[in-house]
């Protein structure tokens, strides 16, 4: 399998460059509009115009405000693409369910297993406990994460909202004297600092007791190999929008 990465020179881009390589999956090209012309391992561009190297799936780890230029590359090559870059807004989303009818698209708010298993776990307790229980959803990430809370945090937090069945209402932190919780809220709150690679927490919060559920990351590489488990799912899938839902479930059977 041969790939393109999308914010090659980024911290997970780097990861995801090492675990290929381990792997023995070909880096086609890498994408980064920092690249100055250091050397490589593979060829590099400032932008997906200057590409023309081939490739079977094209994994991308740069920023949401890039999505246009990435998804103009991905349907006019016909190349399945793996979107892991998050906090896209609406339009954003939309313009990827609507390129998603041309190609396969593989997105999630978070590429490591564990986090999309817990997301199922959430949804069940949710389900059980969410009327009688409040839920406070927390994300730690270190200091360079841009977007807040975080697309696994609203992923966990819809995953919530689904179960429930009724219209939960985030709440973004609480500040002054009038912060008493309002039924229905549930809790989203953004923890950044240092250089933890990430940890999300879920409580479910009752009288008498409580039932937290937390993943850790103890480092960026499960994200890549999860990154890569998604792009050798994509090939060979008709055009649709997945998730790791779908991965998930298609290894189970």
């Amino acid at each position: 399998m041969k790939i393109i990465i999308g914010g090659a020179l980024g911290r997970m881009g780097r990861e995801v460059a090492e675990a290929a390589k381990a792997a023995g999956i070909t880096v086609a090209a890498g994408v980064d509009v920092i690249y100055r012309g250091e050397p490589m391992n593979f060829p590099m561009a400032t932008d997906y115009d200057r590409v023309s190297e081939c490739a079977d799936v094209m994994i991308d780890f740069s920023r949401a405000d890039g999505l246009p230029d990435l998804l103009s590359f991905c349907v006019t090559k016909q190349m399945p693409c793996v979107v892991c870059a998050t906090g896209h807004n609406d339009v954003e989303v939309q313009m990827i369910a609507e390129a998603s009818g041309v190609i396969p698209i593989f997105r999630s708010a978070n590429m490591s297993l564990g986090v999309n298993v817990m997301e199922q776990l959430v949804a069940m307790a949710a389900k059980a406990l969410g009327e009688v229980y409040d839920i406070e959803i927390v994300k730690k990430h270190h200091r360079m994460k841009m977007d807040s809370p975080s697309g696994t945090a609203f992923m966990l937090y819809e995953s919530v909202r689904k179960a429930m069945e009724i219209q939960a209402t985030p709440a973004f932190g609480r500040y002054g004297r009038r912060s008493i919780r309002q039924k229905g809220d549930v809790g989203l709150h953004a923890v950044r600092g240092g250089t933890m690679t990430g940890e999300h927490e879920v409580s479910f919060l009752g009288e008498g007791e409580q039932l937290i559920l937390t993943h850790r990351a103890e480092n960026r590489a499960l994200f890549a190999q999860g990154a890569l488990r998604a792009a050798k799912f994509l090939t060979g899938k008709p055009a649709g929008l997945y998730s790791m839902r779908d991965l998930v479930t298609e290894m189970l059977q």
